[in-house]
């Protein structure tokens, strides 16, 4: 029995390869919880730095290890098994990734949800996108090295790159020079309650503390305005819509 082993010399084979997986769970923890104290610490713009630095660099160790020990090589920062991947495989493990964190994001709610009520799941809920979002807008621009003040135009880019944009369907709607609409036309979450004959997730607390913060990290100068969220009323094509304006 797992339960009796004393040591790990002590497990058997299947035992030791879940080890291995909350090895794995552990080490993200402990990248997440630095990101944390650092943020809390030092303020998040000095932690989105240093993540960027420390990120590149535990990347470059982590896979230089990993590839030693599985047999495997890494070109420019990059696995050689995701390299060998065809498109369509290498965008069905994006799918695949990109579902899941969402279905995480849905597992941590329904768990708070079950021991402390709907008021405790929702606040943790707006609280965690409220901190997710901008980090994730910040990762973006560092992917698609964006310049400090994108515009509008970096915006656009952004939202495209967003976890949501591959397991969403969502579009971008031109208004003026100034501003542009965003519409989420179908929302994986919102589709499953349909499905099942329940009404809507009132998500638009969360929506007010993940896209203001989104795009004010992709550039300062923009501003955000709900145009509806559930519980808002809102027509069949599309499920929330926000405005995204900026001053010249």
């Amino acid at each position: 029995m797992v339960e009796q082993a004393r040591i790990q010399q002590d497990l058997d084979h299947h035992a030791n390869a879940r080890l291995v997986i909350d090895f794995i769970h552990r080490a993200m923890m402990h990248h997440a919880l630095w990101f944390a104290e650092v943020s809390h610490q030092l303020g998040r713009e000095r932690a989105y730095q240093i993540l960027a630095e420390v990120t590149q660099r535990s990347s470059e160790i982590l896979f230089q290890r990993l590839g030693k020990t599985l047999g495997f090589s890494v070109d420019k920062g990059v696995p050689a098994p995701l390299l060998e991947l065809s498109a369509a495989e290498l965008n069905g493990l994006k799918e695949s990734i990109a579902v899941n964190w969402l279905a995480n994001d849905g597992v941590w709610f329904q768990a708070l949800e079950k021991s402390r009520g709907m008021d405790d799941a929702k606040r943790c809920n707006d609280s965690c996108w409220s901190n997710f979002s901008p980090l994730e807008a910040q990762l973006i621009k560092n992917f698609l090295s964006l310049p400090e003040c994108p515009g509008l135009d970096g915006l656009k880019r952004a939202l495209g790159f967003r976890l949501y944009a591959t397991v969403n369907q969502q579009e971008i709607i031109e208004e003026s020079a100034t501003s542009f609409i965003f519409r989420m036309n179908e929302c994986r979450v919102q589709a499953a309650r349909k499905r099942k004959g329940m009404p809507d997730y009132p998500c638009k607390s969360g929506g007010m503390a993940e896209y203001p913060t989104f795009a004010e990290t992709i550039d300062r100068r923009i501003r955000t305005e709900c145009i509806a969220c559930p519980p808002d009323d809102h027509p069949d094509e599309w499920y929330c819509g926000w405005k995204f304006s900026i001053t010249p």
